[in-house]
C-alpha cells in the first residue's frame, strides 16, 4: 500500500529532511545544487534542509570542488556516519547475538551469548536480550541511539499482552525490555527473524522488483514473500510461511498436530535423523551433528544423501504449491538450506520439471541466500536504520 501524501507543513518538511538525508546518504560528497537536481526541491529549500541536517549533525560540509567556471566553488556535505547507532538482536535457540551498526549501514562485529531461546516465558526473553545489549555497552558520547530492533522465530503479533502458544506480542515484549534496561533512550522494536532475513538477503542479492520468496531452515521452518520490495505480510502476518505446508499425506506426525508437514522433513532434527545423527538427549545442541553431516555429504555418505535427497523431494513439493499461488521469480534459501542446496537441488529440480516443462517463463530461480546465519541481524539494523532515515527529526540538534 502507498504511503499517504503529507498533508500537513510538519509532515512535510519531515519527508523532505527524509529525502534530503537519503540522497546525501547515497551520493554524497555532493553539492547543494546536486541534490536539489536529485531531489526535485528548490534550492533555497535544500539550503534550509541541509542546515537542519547539519544542526543534528547528521551531515556536515566536508570541503568545497570547482564548480567548473568563475562561481564560487561548491560547498560539499557528507553523512556523519557514527553520529547514529542502531542495534539488533537476534534470538536462537541456544544463543542470542547482538550486532551494531551507523547510519551508513555499515555493521559492528556481532557479539554471541547463551540464551534460552525463542519460545520460553517472555519474562526471560527480554532478561536475555537485555542482557545481550549490556554486552556491548552504551553508545559513545555524541552518539544518538536510534533504534533497538529485536528479530525472533515464530509469528509476532501487535496485540498488548502475551498469548498462549508460539505468537509472541511485540508491545509486551519492547515494554519488558525496555523496563530491563532503564538508560535505554531509544524505542523498541519486535519483528519476525524470517521476514527480516528475507528483506536483508533480497537486497544483498540485488533482486530489484517482482516477487521473491524466501525460505529458511535450522530448528524449525521459516519463510517471508518480498513483494516490489516490500514484506508481503497477509492477513495475519503469515504470509509466505512454508514451515506447516503439508507435501505428504501420510508423512510424520509434526508437533503441530497435523501429518506431512515441510518441516518434518527439512528442519535441522529432521534432517540429522534421517541422516543417522539424531540426539534425543540435547535436540537443540546440533552444532557437532551438522558438523558431521557436511563431512558425510561431501564424502558421499548415502545415509546423509538419502536424508538430503528426501529433503530436497519435500522442498520441491512445497515449492510447487507456492509457485503456484504466488508465481515468485526467485526462491531464496536460507539458514541451513543454503549450505545443503548442491544436494537438495537434485530433488527440487525432479519436482519442478513438470511445472517448469508446462510454464518454462514462469518457472522461479532458486538460488542460496548469501548472508548466512546472520542475514537476521542485517535485515533488523536495516528496519532500525530506515528509522532515522524516514525520520531526521528524531534526532535531537546540537548534541
Amino acid at each position: 500500500m502507498d504511503t499517504p501524501a503529507p498533508t500537513d507543513s510538519a509532515a512535510v518538511r519531515r519527508a523532505n529532511l527524509s529525502l534530503v538525508l537519503r540522497y546525501v546518504a547515497a551520493h554524497g560528497p555532493c553539492a547543494r545544487t546536486e541534490v536539489a537536481a536529485g531531489t526535485g526541491l528548490v534550492h533555497a529549500s535544500v539550503t534550509a534542509l541541509v542546515a537542519d541536517l547539519i544542526e543534528r549533525n547528521l551531515v556536515a560540509e566536508v570541503g568545497a570542488a570547482s564548480s567548473g567556471g568563475r562561481g564560487r566553488p561548491r560547498r560539499l556535505v557528507s553523512l556523519v556516519p557514527g553520529r547514529v547507532r542502531t542495534t539488533a538482536v537476534h534470538v536462537a535457540w541456544e544463543h542470542s547475538t547482538v550486532m551494531t551498526c551507523d547510519l551508513a549501514g555499515a555493521p559492528g562485529r556481532p557479539c554471541r551469548r547463551p540464551g534460552s531461546g525463542p519460545f520460553g516465558p517472555l519474562e526471560t526473553l527480554a532478561e536475555d536480550i537485555a542482557s545481550a545489549v549490556d554486552a556491548v555497552g552504551p553508545p559513545e558520547a555524541g552518539v544518538h541511539h536510534g533504534r533497538l530492533v529485536i528479530a525472533l522465530s515464530g509469528p509476532v503479533t501487535e496485540r498488548a499482552q502475551d498469548s498462549p502458544g508460539p505468537a509472541r506480542s511485540a508491545s509486551h515484549l519492547a515494554r519488558l525490555v525496555a523496563d530491563r534496561l532503564p538508560g535505554l533512550p531509544c524505542p523498541v522494536d519486535v519483528v519476525n527473524d524470517a521476514k527480516a532475513a528475507a528483506l536483508a538477503e533480497y537486497y544483498a542479492l540485488a533482486l530489484r522488483g517482482g516477487t521473491v520468496a524466501y525460505v529458511k531452515s535450522d530448528e524449525g521452518v521459516a519463510g517471508a514473500l518480498i513483494v516490489d520490495g516490500r514484506v508481503f505480510q497477509g492477513s495475519h502476518g503469515l504470509a509466505g510461511e512454508l514451515g506447516h505446508i503439508p507435501v505428504s499425506l501420510d508423512g510424520p506426525v509434526c508437533r503441530c498436530g497435523a501429518t506431512g508437514c515441510l518441516t518434518t522433513y527439512i528442519s535441522t532434527r529432521a534432517v540429522l535423523e534421517e541422516a543417522g545423527l539424531g540426539n534425543p538427549a540435547s535436540p537443540h545442541d546440533t552444532g557437532a551433528a551438522l558438523t558431521e553431516l557436511g563431512h558425510r555429504l561431501r564424502t558421499g555418505e548415502p545415509l546423509a544423501l538419502a536424508a538430503l535427497d528426501r529433503a530436497g523431494h519435500a522442498l520441491g513439493a512445497a515449492l510447487q504449491s507456492l509457485t503456484g499461488v504466488t508465481d515468485p521469480d526467485y526462491v531464496v534459501l536460507g539458514g541451513r538450506l543454503a549450505d545443503w542446496l548442491p544436494w537438495l537441488r537434485p530433488g527440487i529440480d525432479a519436482r519442478l520439471a513438470p511445472r517448469r516443462g508446462a510454464f518454462p517463463a514462469c518457472s522461479p530461480v532458486v538460488t542460496p541466500g548469501t548472508l548466512g546465519a546472520d542475514a537476521a541481524l542485517h535485515g533488523a539494523l536495516a528496519a532500525g536504520r530506515e528509522h532515522i532515515l524516514a525520520d531526521p527529526a528524531a534526532v535531537p540538534k546540537g548534541t
